[in-house]
């Protein structure tokens, strides 16, 4: 009774001849195992890896997904700022003095209203998707001068660029390069008094930054 239950706990195997007895056991009985589809093995293979995730890549998937953010999951910068990283760069880190090139994005009341994305070429009334240059920690504006740059798409130059908000120079810096923030731009580290487009006077909005590239860093 003992060795029966073990067997046909161990394998699913069917007998190629009747047992008579409830209880009786043949030891020269020969089993064999029940028929499976080929198709039916490979699920049962792979079943408990795919019930397996890695949390790391889950987080960073549920992040990337999050369309409404809470404000106590944002993280305030050393100037005020709040800031939510939507993805984790892998590459270098922008750090105070180093140079970098970004594409950012201010939305208000879900109209993006400014972006480097949309950069006028200046023969012709063409649009192109220009990365953004500047000092990480640099005073605003100081990069934005007359040289002119050859550009594939035509001759480009950082003055007919989108004009970033302030808060842009400084919040960048920490983030690595393909990593995403989300930053909420108070008027005072936006657009003031003056608006922007479709943001108006003292208004509050959100900016899309992405890192694209550490050019070079601090001292270098």
């Amino acid at each position: 009774m003992a060795s029966l239950q073990k067997i046909t706990f161990q394998s699913p195997l069917i007998s190629s001849k009747p047992i008579n007895e409830p209880h009786e056991f043949h030891q020269n009985q020969a089993f064999f195992p029940l028929p499976i589809s080929r198709r039916s093995a490979i699920l049962i293979s792979v079943l408990p890896f795919a019930l397996i995730s890695n949390p790391l890549e889950s987080a960073a998937r549920e992040r990337r997904n999050r369309k409404v953010i809470p404000l106590e999951d944002y993280l305030t910068s050393s100037d005020g700022l709040k800031y939510y990283d939507i993805a984790e760069g892998k590459g270098p880190t922008a750090e105070k003095g180093s140079f970098v090139q970004v594409h950012f994005d201010c939305v208000y009341n879900k109209i993006t209203a400014v972006s480097s994305r949309e950069s006028k070429i200046l023969a012709g009334n063409r649009t192109i998707a220009q990365p953004y240059e500047f000092k990480v920690g640099a005073p605003p504006g100081r990069e934005r001068k007359r040289d002119f740059v050859d550009n594939p798409n035509g001759l480009f130059s950082a003055q007919a660029a989108p004009k970033p908000p302030p808060a842009m120079y400084t919040v960048v810096e920490g983030m690595k390069v393909g990593g995403k923030r989300r930053v909420i731009v108070p008027p005072e580290a936006g657009y003031g008094k003056r608006g922007m487009n479709e943001i108006p006077p003292g208004a509050t909005f959100e900016m899309n930054l992405e890192l694209l590239q550490v050019i070079r860093p601090e001292g270098k």
